[in-house]
C-alpha cells in the first residue's frame, strides 16, 4: 500500500531491523517465562482463585503472542496480495497459532470509489482474495446488525469531521464464524485539505477479547466466592459464639460452694483456614450439684459443621441435665449422629464431677484422654473403650472413675492443640512437660495462659480448644 499523507502528522519512519529483532527476542523470552509459570500453576479448576490466575496467564500469553506477531510484521513488512487460486475457493480461518494473519490494512479512495486490501484482511474477514475488496458502502454487510450503527458512526466522523477511527465491531464470516475486529484509521487529505481517502488497520482481537471475558467472569466468580466465604465465616463465628461459653478468664459456676472447680478455657483458630471448625468446650452446673465438663470436635469446617456442633452440644447438655451418665450419654450421641441426614464423625470427652466426693466419672469417643496434674507431675488418664461418634451403629462406650485431690489440675483438649509434633512425640508428651508450671499456677486461667504461651503462636492446620479445671484447695 502506498504511503499516506495523514491529516495530523506525516508517516513515521520504520525502526531499524536490528532493534525490532531485539524486541522480538525479548517478547519471546517473556512469553516463555510466563508460559513456564502458567504450567506450574494448579489447574484442577476447583478453586475460583486458581481459575482467575490461570485466566490471567492465558490473557498475558495471548497479548504476548499478538505482540510477537505484530513485531514480526513490522520487521518483514506487508505481505503481497496472494495469487488468485484457480478454483477461487474461499480461504479457511487462520490457524489459532497463526498470528501474522491477524492484522490487515485497507485504503478506500473516495475520489475513485476504489478500495485496496492487504492479504491479511481478506483472511481476517474470510473473503476470497481473488474477489474485489468491499467499498465503504459494502463493508457494513459483513457486520452484525447490532454493531452496524457503531461502524457507520466511526466512518462518518472520520470522513466528515476528520476524527480518527478507533473502535471494534463484530463480523460474520462466510464460514459462520463470528470474529471481533478492532479498527484504527485516519482520513488522508489532498493538497486542498479535502478528504481524498481513508486508511485503516484492522486487527482480529477475537481470542484476546475471549480471554478478557474469561478473566472478567472468573474475577466475578472469585468475588462471589469470597463474599460467600466471608458471609459463611461470619455466620459460623456468630453461631459458635452463641453456643460456646463466653469465658474471659477464670470463673466459678453460679451455685457451687467452696468445693467448686476453678474453670478456664481457650479457643485457638486455625492459621491456615478461614473457615470455622466444629471444636467445642463446655462446662455446665447440673441440678444435683455435679458439674458437666466436655470437649469435642465434629470433623470438617464451615456453617454446616458449626451448626452440627451446636446440635451435638445441645443434645449433650439436655441428656446430662436429665441425669444421663457419661457412658450412656456417648452411646446416645452416637445414635444421634448415625441417624442424621448428613453423615459426620465426632470425637468427644464427657466428664461428670461430683464435688462432695471429688469423683470424676468420664467417657470418651475416639478422643484424647484428659490429663491429670498433681504436685508438679502429670499423667494421662487410662481411657475406657469408645469409638468415634457416628463411626458405627450400636457402639458401646465404657466409663471410668478418678478421685481428684485439692489442687489437682484436669486438662481436656481437642486434636490439634499441639501442632508441629516431631516424629515419636505426642501431644500428651508435650502437654505433660507443662506440669511444673501448672504446679506453680494459682488459678486455672494461669494454666491456660501457660498452654497458649507454649503452643498458641505456632501455625496450626486445624482449630483446637483447651479446657482446664482446677480443684479448690
Amino acid at each position: 500500500m502506498p504511503p499516506h499523507l495523514s491529516a495530523d502528522h506525516p508517516a513515521a519512519q520504520p525502526p531499524a531491523r536490528g532493534s525490532v529483532d531485539a524486541l522480538i527476542t525479548q517478547a519471546r523470552q517473556l512469553k516463555g517465562d510466563v508460559d513456564a509459570v502458567r504450567r506450574d500453576a494448579p489447574a484442577d479448576g476447583s478453586d475460583p482463585q486458581e481459575r482467575w490466575q490461570r485466566a490471567l496467564y492465558d490473557l498475558a500469553l495471548h497479548q504476548l503472542s499478538a505482540l510477537d506477531g505484530h513485531l514480526a510484521q513490522l520487521r518483514d513488512g506487508p505481505e503481497p496480495l496472494p495469487e488468485a487460486p484457480a478454483d477461487r475457493t474461499v480461504p479457511t480461518a487462520p490457524r489459532d497459532g497463526s498470528l501474522l494473519s491477524r492484522v490487515g490494512s485497507a485504503e478506500w479512495n473516495l475520489l475513485t470509489d476504489k478500495a485496496s486490501w492487504s492479504g491479511e484482511l481478506y483472511e481476517i474477514l474470510g473473503r476470497d482474495p481473488a474477489g474485489d475488496p468491499l467499498t465503504l458502502d459494502e463493508l457494513p454487510s459483513l457486520v452484525l446488525d447490532e454493531d452496524r450503527p457503531r461502524l457507520t458512526t466511526m466512518v462518518t466522523d472520520c470522513l466528515i469531521d476528520a476524527k480518527p477511527i478507533d473502535g471494534e465491531f463484530r463480523v460474520l464470516r462466510p464460514d459462520g464464524d463470528v470474529r471481533t475486529v478492532h479498527m484504527m484509521g485516519e482520513p488522508v487529505l489532498d493538497a486542498d485539505g479535502g478528504t481524498a481517502s481513508m486508511w485503516a488497520v484492522l486487527r482480529d482481537v477475537s481470542e484476546l477479547r475471549r480471554s478478557q471475558r474469561t478473566v472478567s467472569e472468573t474475577q466475578d466468580s472469585l468475588q462471589r466466592h469470597r463474599h460467600h466465604a466471608q458471609s459463611e465465616r461470619r455466620l459460623a463465628v456468630e453461631l459458635q459464639e452463641a453456643v460456646l461459653p463466653p469465658w474471659r478468664g477464670s470463673l466459678r459456676l453460679p451455685h457451687q460452694g467452696a468445693e467448686a472447680l476453678d474453670l478456664a478455657a481457650h479457643y485457638l483458630p486455625s492459621s491456615t483456614s478461614a473457615l470455622i471448625g466444629g471444636d467445642w468446650f463446655d462446662a455446665l452446673e447440673l441440678s444435683d450439684g455435679d458439674t458437666l465438663l466436655s470437649v469435642g470436635d465434629l470433623t470438617g469446617h464451615g456453617v454446616t459443621v458449626t451448626s452440627g456442633m451446636a446440635m451435638l452440644l445441645g443434645a449433650l447438655r439436655g441428656m446430662a441435665v436429665a441425669g444421663t451418665q457419661p457412658g450412656q450419654l456417648m452411646a446416645w450421641l452416637n445414635q444421634l449422629l448415625d441417624a442424621s441426614v448428613q453423615p459426620a464423625l465426632a470425637g468427644a470427652v464427657c466428664c461428670r464431677y461430683r464435688p462432695e466426693t471429688r469423683t470424676l466419672t468420664w467417657a470418651q469417643a475416639g478422643h484424647p484422654a484428659p490429663l491429670l496434674f498433681r504436685d508438679g507431675t502429670g499423667r494421662v488418664l487410662n481411657p475406657p473403650d469408645g469409638v468415634l461418634l457416628g463411626a458405627t451403629s450400636g457402639a458401646v462406650y465404657g466409663q471410668a472413675e478418678e478421685t481428684l485431690e485439692p489442687g489437682d489440675v484436669l486438662l481436656l483438649h481437642t486434636e490439634g492443640l499441639v501442632p508441629g509434633l516431631r516424629e515419636g512425640t505426642t501431644a500428651a508428651h508435650r502437654l505433660l512437660e507443662l506440669a511444673p508450671r501448672f504446679g506453680e499456677a494459682r488459678t486455672a486461667q494461669e494454666c491456660v495462659r501457660a498452654v497458649v504461651e507454649e503452643f498458641g503462636e505456632t501455625e496450626r492446620e486445624d482449630d483446637a480448644c483447651v479446657l482446664i479445671a482446677r480443684v479448690a484447695r
